[in-house]
């Protein structure tokens, strides 16, 4: 089995004629899109060439901001009310295939205010405009980008989900650095008349969140995974509790929020291989995982790896690559996670009782193999 190929058959096959990538198409409550998992996947297959199935889910974002822009407006007057934004007022983070919104009147049990996606795409739809040149598709979207930037300017302070949809009532500074990635992205677009003002502010808002980010989300010498917001008159604080996150590799990559050899980016990779990382294993999300039995996550042995390459630590992330293609199933397909070593094993049964075995393929674990295919490759 070629995992390489069979990761990006996968993808295309998932694709939705109107351009989104389906999380899971075999796990009925990942039957939706996520920009940050699109963007991602789009990444992916820039990659391998397949550029016109990344321009595709480009557009289909552009679509579906476009279709709930309005909501911008709601949301700048909630706040100048001082009221708290609901449902009307914020972007979702995930949509139907066919770009809308989940049927459903309120927040729920699981939460759509996460604002990581709007930075990812504005990032994924830059590098794709650089390896592509198409600028075309630059000049199609620059309503979207527009609402997107000014969505950020006014929802990067607010409590919202973390990029595993917990914790509502924190700011996560893999959030915020999905944010910089995005604003940076559409700050360097100023040769564009129809973006000049936008890329303006898109600058000003990213030395902004970079600042944030020095000030309020390194404890110790590392990133932490969690802040309390701002309250009546006092700064942000640090969440002591919650350990460390692998999603804090993005903070580095791939939204370069800091360099990659950075100290407290080095002192938070180290932390990620000492707390989650089983030896000749995968990478786990975080230590009091429960998700399925928490388990070691595909997508998180990969993006360890991209980033080991672009360290120079290749003989490492060819570990990282031999261990994810041992996981594969024998048809090629790459689960979400894998639980032969679990975190919390009294978990796992309540969770397939709810919603059925652990997801596979995801397209998101097929695309971060691919970048980690790549990257080892060039």
């Amino acid at each position: 089995m070629d995992l390489f190929q069979h990761s990006i058959n996968v993808i295309l096959k998932n694709q939705h004629p109107e351009g989104a990538y389906i999380a899971s198409p075999s796990f009925e409550t990942y039957h939706f899109c996520w920009l940050r998992d699109g963007s991602f996947i789009a990444y992916a297959m820039d990659q391998v060439g397949q550029y016109a199935s990344a321009a595709a889910f480009y557009r289909w974002v552009g679509r579906v901001i476009t279709r709930y822009a309005a909501k911008v407006d709601v949301l700048e007057g909630m706040l100048e009310r001082g009221a708290k934004p609901d449902h009307t007022a914020i972007l979702n983070t995930r949509f139907t295939l066919e770009g809308y919104e989940e049927p459903r009147s309120d927040d729920g049990e699981w939460g759509n205010f996460q604002v990581d996606g709007y930075g990812s795409w504005l990032w994924g739809l830059a590098e794709h405009v650089k390896l592509t040149g198409d600028q075309a598709l630059r000049l199609e979207l620059v309503e979207p980008i527009k609402a997107s930037v000014r969505y950020l300017q006014l929802v990067w302070q607010l409590p919202n989900y973390d990029c595993w949809e917990e914790h509502p009532e924190y700011l996560h500074p893999y959030s915020l650095a999905s944010i910089y990635g995005g604003l940076k992205a559409v700050a360097a677009w100023s040769d564009l008349p129809q973006l000049a003002e936008c890329a303006k502010l898109a600058g000003e808002l990213a030395g902004e969140v970079k600042r944030f980010l020095s000030d309020f989300a390194i404890h110790d010498g590392r990133f932490i995974k969690h802040l309390h917001p701002a309250q009546k008159g006092q700064p942000p604080k640090p969440v002591l509790k919650s350990g460390v996150d692998a999603s804090l590799l993005g903070l580095a990559l791939p939204y370069a929020a800091f360099d990659l050899n950075d100290p407290a980016i080095s002192a938070t990779i180290q932390a990620i291989e000492k707390d989650l990382h089983l030896p000749n294993g995968g990478v786990y999300r975080y230590k009091e995982d429960v998700y399925y039995g928490g388990g070691e996550w595909i997508l998180l042995t990969a993006w360890l790896g991209w980033y080991y390459v672009l360290t120079g630590k290749k003989a490492q992330a060819r570990e990282m690559l031999k261990w994810i293609e041992s996981t594969a199933a024998e048809n090629g397909d790459l689960a979400e996670q894998i639980s032969a070593h679990q975190l919390a094993p009294e978990h796992f049964t309540p969770w397939v009782e709810k919603w059925g075995q652990v997801a596979s393929p995801l397209l998101w674990s097929h695309a971060m193999t691919i970048i980690l295919h790549k990257a080892i490759e060039d």
